[in-house]
């Protein structure tokens, strides 16, 4: 039977990478096709055009492996876009704001990462593992922290921790939504949201949970009033 276009593809760039690696890839793209569950390591291995016993030696048992693989999507994406864009130190709280949207965004969007990297987030959300533990506080926590201090600094002093908390998962849900709901937005749309759309979400959502930020920081009587 004669090898496809993809398949020799795949041979080629075999060649090029490490075992290790290659395992990582075709690790992502088995897990997010299948889920945590429905995936073999006899099938990945197949795809990598490696043995078996090397996700053992590299990995130890599949839920080691499958740790692995969540840790080398946000670690990549992390190192691709890091969630200041290299902002100067002094760049005030609106700047460090739209900068954490952006490449928030751009680690959803971005046509340039393979696309399990989506499919998996969206895999493990649905479905999560025992892994997720490890990804919230190694990748996922260290975000949220970073985007609360930047609430305080826009909020003032003395602002709730409550409304902190909540607003930073308003910011984070608005962004998310673009991944999880990419079929819906689509057809709303007409188009599927990508990397061209990345700059002006990144501008509304800004000024949309700016606007959140300034409504906190304001008495409970003038928000009333508001809305009248």
């Amino acid at each position: 039977m004669k090898a496809t276009g993809d398949e020799k593809n795949r041979e080629r760039t075999a060649k090029r990478i490490s075992t290790k690696e290659r395992l990582l890839q075709a690790g992502g793209e088995v897990f997010a096709r299948y889920g945590f569950r429905g995936a073999t390591v006899r099938r990945i291995a197949r795809r990598a055009h490696a043995n078996v016993a090397s996700i053992s030696y590299y990995f130890g048992d599949k839920q080691g492996f499958y740790a692995a693989v969540l840790h080398y999507t946000f670690s990549s994406a992390k190192e691709k876009y890091p969630s200041d864009l290299g902002l100067q130190p002094e760049a005030g709280g609106r700047e460090r704001l739209h900068a954490f949207i952006r490449s928030f965004l751009l680690r959803i969007l971005d046509d340039g990462r393979p696309a399990w990297h989506g499919k998996l987030m969206v895999q493990e959300m649905a479905d999560p593992t025992s892994a997720l533990d490890r990804i919230v506080e190694q990748a996922i926590r260290p975000l949220y922290q970073q985007l609360a201090f930047i609430i305080r600094k826009l909020a003032g002093d003395g602002t709730d921790e409550q409304a902190v908390h909540l607003c930073c998962l308003s910011i984070m849900g608005q962004c998310v939504f673009y991944l999880h709901s990419r079929p819906v937005v689509s057809r709303l749309q007409k188009r599927e949201p990508g990397p061209g759309d990345v700059e002006a979400l990144a501008e509304h959502i800004t000024r949309f949970s700016l606007h959140a930020v300034a409504g906190m920081a304001g008495s409970d009587s003038t928000d009333a009033d508001r809305t009248r």
